[in-house]
């Protein structure tokens, strides 16, 4: 198995001990048995664009999901990291495309059970916030009770770190990220496909910010995707070359609410459980 010839992981940041680095939609983290005729890996082809370097990385992002991801360059700084996470310092901030108009803010206290733990194991305690940003919606019908289908951006910060905490406390919301194929709604999910010109699962993982296990120095490192208000815009060239999926979005969603929520700090006016 090879990496692709022409593949270059764009970086965000980077200092003598971690590395963040865009993670396209589709790749895995690492290579798993669990699907095994994926080619594309980020721990592989970062290596490999470090002269070689070991790049563990500090966290996990899902394979349908892009965006900021970081590795460490050495192992203490891997184990700094794994540290700073397990104590829930480091602040992830996610945009995620969902079905129907999402709360306008709530904060979701439901506890997760493992995917794989056994039906008898104890849910994990899991807590998201949540904020809308933006309301959309297609003079066009995908349920014939309704004239119209609509979708809402929001801006999601867990607070835990469950597997797939995000897309299952939205899905306990009953507002599905658009594209995701095990919590989502297939025929929905094909509908948007159709009309946004990609299949895939909407939800970008747009910036962390910690205080550095090792300098002391506060790090934050952003994607590059910003909405501002009409539409999403990227910071720099180089950023929208690698955000061209969520760019093409503004002119596909439909009539924009005219709503816009740009103050993201942590919502307390509702809480779902």
């Amino acid at each position: 198995m090879h990496e692709p010839p022409d593949a270059h992981l764009p970086v965000l940041w980077r200092d003598e001990h971690l590395i963040a680095i865009h993670k396209p939609a589709g790749w895995l983290v690492h290579r798993t048995g669990l699907d095994a005729g994926e080619t594309r890996f980020v721990v592989q082809t970062l290596r490999g664009q470090l002269g070689g370097r070991h790049v563990p990385p500090v966290h996990r992002l899902d394979k349908g999901t892009c965006g900021v991801l970081l590795l460490a360059l050495h192992a203490d700084a891997a184990r700094a990291m794994a540290g700073l996470i397990a104590s829930h310092a480091v602040r992830k901030r996610y945009l995620a495309l969902v079905r129907g108009w999402a709360p306008e803010a709530v904060q979701v206290d439901h506890a997760l059970r493992p995917d794989d733990a056994p039906p008898d194991a104890p849910a994990q305690a899991a807590c998201t916030h949540l904020r809308r940003l933006a309301r959309f919606e297609r003079d066009e019908a995908f349920d014939a009770r309704h004239p119209a289908t609509r979708c809402s951006l929001v801006q999601a910060e867990p607070v835990t770190g469950r597997r797939h905490q995000i897309r299952r406390h939205l899905k306990h919301l009953a507002h599905p990220i658009l594209g995701d194929a095990t919590h989502g709604k297939g025929p929905l999910n094909r509908w948007w496909a159709a009309r946004l010109g990609l299949q895939r699962l909407w939800l970008h993982a747009q910036s962390l910010a910690f205080t550095h296990p090792l300098t002391g120095e506060p790090v934050r490192v952003h994607s590059g995707l910003d909405w501002d208000g009409a539409g999403f815009v990227a910071r720099t060239p180089m950023q929208a070359a690698a955000l061209t999926d969520w760019l093409a979005l503004s002119d596909r969603l439909g009539r924009l609410d005219g709503e816009c929520t740009l103050d993201m700090q942590t919502p307390d006016n509702a809480r779902l459980t």
